[in-house]
C-alpha cells in the first residue's frame, strides 16, 4: 500500500513548487520515494530532527532546499514547511515553524 503526501496548507505547497527548477526536481524524486516506500528514508536524503520531525533534504545546481514532515496514522505524510538554506546549519527558526504546526495538526 502507497504512502499519502500532503501539505500543511497550500502556501507550503506553492513555495516548494517555486523553488529553482534543479532543488523541485529532487523534492518529487524524493517524495516519489516516499509515496511508494514510506518515510523511512535516511541520510543522505533525509535525517530525523526530534519531536516527531524529519528533514528532507534537496539538492539541485542551485543549492539546497529542506522540507520538514512528520508522518501520522494511515501511511499519511504531511509537509509541514520549506526553506531554501542559505547557511550550513538549520537555523532554530525554521524548525520552530515546523514544530509549531506539527502541534497544530496533533491537536486537531
Amino acid at each position: 500500500m502507497n504512502w499519502t503526501i500532503s501539505y500543511f496548507n497550500e502556501q507550503v505547497r506553492k513555495e516548494i513548487s517555486d523553488w529553482p527548477v534543479g532543488l523541485y526536481a529532487d523534492f518529487l524524486r524524493l517524495i516519489s520515494l516516499m509515496e511508494e516506500h514510506g518515510a523511512d528514508l535516511r541520510l543522505p536524503h533525509s535525517r530525523a530532527m526530534g519531536e516527531g520531525i524529519f528533514e528532507l533534504r534537496c539538492k539541485g545546481k542551485e543549492g539546497a532546499g529542506r522540507a520538514f514532515y512528520c508522518t501520522m496514522i494511515g501511511r499519511r505524510i504531511i509537509i509541514l514547511h520549506s526553506f531554501i538554506k542559505k547557511t550550513q546549519q538549520t537555523p532554530d527558526l525554521e524548525l520552530k515553524i515546523a514544530r509549531r504546526r506539527l502541534k497544530e495538526i496533533n491537536r486537531g
